[in-house]
């Protein structure tokens, strides 16, 4: 990890709850009160029909100009020439925008409209500290006092109410996405997902429903409902798991983790939403060209092979009730440094991926790269990306006001998904 980058590596409450209540660190319950959050627990009630969401964070400061590369906008070759993809190379796309090479594997999702991407997509706050953007990203409520994650809000409005309803999984935990009063489960996998000294002769599990049989409702609530998650993923770990129609997980933090969110999926746990991460995209130097061995390349076709797998382990009946999004802090600087790299910038791409969306194109209120048209040297954007996954909210989750998760949000018009029906 580069010096720039250390700000991600923090010591937060929430870590310390995820490496004190499991063996190895490996799981905790989290939306705990704290963090200034208010102390009541929000436990709707119903049942959800909706998409389980799928969010994937891909940390470091996602290059979309090389992902989904401007191949029809002349300053993109003046400001990089080094590192532009070539149109000659671009895999698929239209006249304006091609796809990365590296994205081969998720061509086929691509032309069966199953994927598609939203680029000049940004958040209010143009900061370029990996550890504020990210912050903000995750709460998604710029300009207000709310302290939860926008997914915490979103498992609300839901009513779901399962132990395995919300779940971050692999070994790098989003601080902020779930944090607040709702509650949701942390682990590094599902087989891992242990309560440290359970034993026979050290039954901790019954010791931590006996200690908190008779506590108040608010103090005894997190631990009850960890032991609920713990005993949900017991039954989830009593069939052995194999992943459908030939689905091979690259051997990757990120193919593990879809892995179990696709296990999850398949054993009926009523997961609503998931949250992964992919890191290592904070490319200063050696982002490289678009060929196998160089950085960018390699990183995207890994994060290609881990989506394929999952989409192809789901198939098509899984995936029409799966919608997977991509975010990322903020995107890189439009013009190539020395080091043949991008620096941290603004505007970006999200891929989205399911059953419900309308593939096989780039939704874009395009500003051109023109030096005029540049934020103060950056991609402006001119989508918020919480309008995006609002649209599938509303349009796959069958939220109608987005407001209490978004606040002050409109859901894009792009019609970027199909309403659930």
């Amino acid at each position: 990890m580069q010096t720039c980058c250390e700000e991600n590596t923090r010591l937060t409450r929430r870590g310390v709850l995820v490496r004190g209540a499991a063996a190895g660190g490996a799981a905790a319950l989290t939306g705990l009160a704290g963090q200034g959050l208010s102390t009541r627990l929000a436990f709707a009630a119903g049942t959800y029909t909706g998409d389980t969401v799928v969010v994937l964070s891909l940390r470091g400061g996602f290059d979309g100009l090389s992902a989904i590369a401007p191949i029809g906008d002349t300053d993109y070759y003046k400001a990089r020439p080094s590192i532009a993809l070539p149109k000659s190379q671009a895999i698929a796309g239209n006249t304006m925008f091609g796809l990365h090479p590296a994205l081969a594997p998720l061509l086929p999702l691509w032309k069966n409209g199953s994927l598609a991407a939203v680029h000049a997509v940004g958040q209010a706050n143009r900061t370029r500290s990996h550890f504020a953007a990210m912050e903000e990203m995750e709460r998604a409520a710029a300009g207000t006092s709310l302290r939860s994650g926008w997914l915490d809000r979103m498992l609300a409005m839901t009513g779901a109410t399962g132990p395995l309803a919300g779940v971050s999984l692999g070994s790098a935990m989003p601080a902020r996405l779930f944090g607040g009063p709702t509650a949701d489960v942390s682990m590094a996998s599902v087989d891992g997902f242990t309560l440290a000294g359970e034993n026979a002769k050290r039954p901790m599990a019954a010791s931590l429903r006996a200690m908190y049989a008779s506590a108040p409702g608010l103090l005894a609530a997190p631990a009850l409902a960890a032991d609920a998650a713990l005993t949900a993923t017991t039954s989830v770990r009593g069939t052995a798991y194999t992943p459908a129609n030939g689905a091979a997980y690259p051997k990757t933090p990120l193919g593990d983790a879809l892995r179990d969110v696709a296990r999850l999926i398949t054993s009926k746990s009523g997961l609503v939403a998931a949250a992964v991460d992919s890191g290592d995209w904070d490319m200063h130097e050696g982002l490289g060209t678009a060929v196998k061995g160089q950085r960018m390349y390699d990183n995207l076709y890994d994060v290609s092979l881990a989506l394929a797998a999952f989409t192809a382990d789901l198939g098509p009946a899984g995936m029409a009730g799966v919608t997977l999004v991509t975010v990322s802090e903020f995107g890189r600087r439009v013009a190539e440094n020395a080091s043949r790299g991008a620096d941290h910038g603004h505007g970006n791409a999200m891929l989205l991926l399911g059953g419900g969306i309308r593939g096989g194109t780039v939704y874009a209120d395009w500003p051109t790269l023109a030096p005029a048209a540049l934020a103060d040297g950056d991609l402006a954007a001119t989508t918020d990306y919480r309008s995006v996954i609002a649209e599938i909210l509303q349009k796959r989750c069958g939220i109608g006001s987005v407001n209490d998760v978004f606040p002050g949000i409109t859901a894009s018009s792009f019609g970027l998904a199909t309403a659930r029906g």
